[in-house]
């Protein structure tokens, strides 16, 4: 059974109550509710990457990351966004330090920069677009500079992994299906799922720029160890340190048990 929420925190919220066994979420969510799960979090499949559809919005004369010190930057705190801009100034020798951050809801955030409250802006689909609105604003930088860390995955319950690893099975399998469809009904599939996001298809071409579907291959290389964004596990120890830093979340969960590639591998071999 599917179910869908038009309120993505909601579903969080129930898949860490039981009330589901499995959501579709990203990352730093898996890892701000898996040690308080009542039937723990495992990460079996990562559905995308976000190359491009997360921004960091700036005004006109903003065309640096130097040019953000001592400039007011809006977003939410400790979520994508946030991750994506601490990447991006330790990278260029900075910290959150240098800039000012304002606490907002993305929506609120979006609206502030547009109306000219803030300086920055860090956004996702479809809060970038309200704030390009602003004249003279640009994208700064983007997801698409840093591959593997916005990640989408499919977490189920361990409870279901352990009494039921046939139907994680075929929830893994089903995904690739899926991705085949998309790739052999470009039209109707991008109909599909304009229509349940409440978005015109021409709309939806933005996003869909935004967003690299993964395949088996991309999956194999994500569950492997290795020492880049690329790799979910490093992604991981990078994300919670980043979360705990910001005080988002007191502790990380166990991270030895937050993945298993079992699904994805068996696939693999029976490809």
């Amino acid at each position: 059974e599917m179910k869908w929420f038009d309120g993505y925190l909601a579903s969080m919220e129930a898949f860490a109550a039981g009330q589901l066994d499995g959501n579709c979420q990203t990352l730093n969510d898996t890892i701000s509710f898996a040690a308080d799960a009542v039937n723990g979090e495992v990460v079996v499949l990562v559905n995308d990457n976000s190359a491009g559809n997360d921004k960091i919005i700036v005004a006109e004369g903003i065309n640096s990351l130097e040019d953000l010190k001592g400039k007011t930057v809006g977003l939410e705190e400790g979520v994508v966004d946030d991750f994506l801009l601490t990447l991006a100034l330790e990278d260029n020798g900075m910290s959150r330090d240098d800039i000012v951050i304002k606490n907002l809801e993305t929506g609120a955030a979006a609206a502030a920069f547009a109306s000219g409250q803030i300086d920055a802006v860090g956004a996702w689909p479809p809060y970038w677009q309200i704030a390009l609105e602003r004249e003279g604003s640009k994208e700064l930088l983007s997801s698409v500079d840093y591959p593997g860390a916005i990640p989408d995955l499919l977490a189920m319950s361990q409870t279901v992994i352990d009494e039921q690893p046939e139907q994680v099975q075929a929830i893994v399998n089903t995904w690739f299906d899926v991705l085949e469809f998309m790739d052999k009904n470009p039209e109707e599939a991008d109909k599909i799922m304009a229509e349940r996001a409440g978005v015109t298809v021409d709309e939806f071409q933005k996003f869909k720029e935004g967003t690299r579907m993964f395949t088996i291959e991309d999956n194999l290389e994500a569950f492997s160890p290795g020492d880049s964004m690329k790799h979910m596990p490093f992604a991981a120890e990078k994300m919670t340190e980043f979360m705990v830093n910001v005080g988002f979340i007191p502790e990380g969960p166990d991270l030895g048990t937050l993945f298993d590639d079992r699904f994805v591998k068996a696939y693999a071999d029976a490809s």
